[in-house]
């Protein structure tokens, strides 16, 4: 299968892309969020119009997980090697490393999700 991304960028890095992906979404949503409630800004500019950055920094984030997963997904070998990877080959080394971005790649998904659960149920700002 010919792919667009070549797999030099296959590396160890990699394996931290989508927890990091999260960190940043956390920080973001957070500050965002806190320096709208402690500045009051013009009538304009509301706490939907936050709202709706956030959503869309959320679906970035989201992206950018999902585009983590797939390629772990290939690196892994399409799933077709089955865990454990604990021989000592280089072979079995980048399918371990694929499944265990997979996984990190899947938990940092559901962690994004969690993180913009807020912004359905509040309201505004509380003073």
């Amino acid at each position: 299968m010919k792919s667009v991304i070549p797999r030099e960028i296959e590396t160890l890095w990699t394996l931290f892309t989508a927890p990091v992906v999260w960190a940043l979404h956390f920080v973001i949503c957070y500050v965002l969020a806190a320096i709208f409630c402690a500045k009051r800004l013009p009538e304009t500019f509301t706490f939907d119009t936050v709202r709706i950055w956030l959503l869309v920094i959320t679906l970035v984030a989201l992206a950018m997980i999902v585009l983590s997963a797939y390629l772990a997904w290939r690196q892994w070998g399409y799933g077709k090697g089955d865990p454990p990877h604990d021989e000592p080959t280089r072979e079995e080394r980048r399918h371990f490393q694929g499944f265990a971005t997979l996984l990190l790649s899947g938990l940092s998904f559901v962690a994004v999700i969690y993180v913009a659960i807020p912004l359905f149920f509040i309201a505004e700002c509380q003073p």
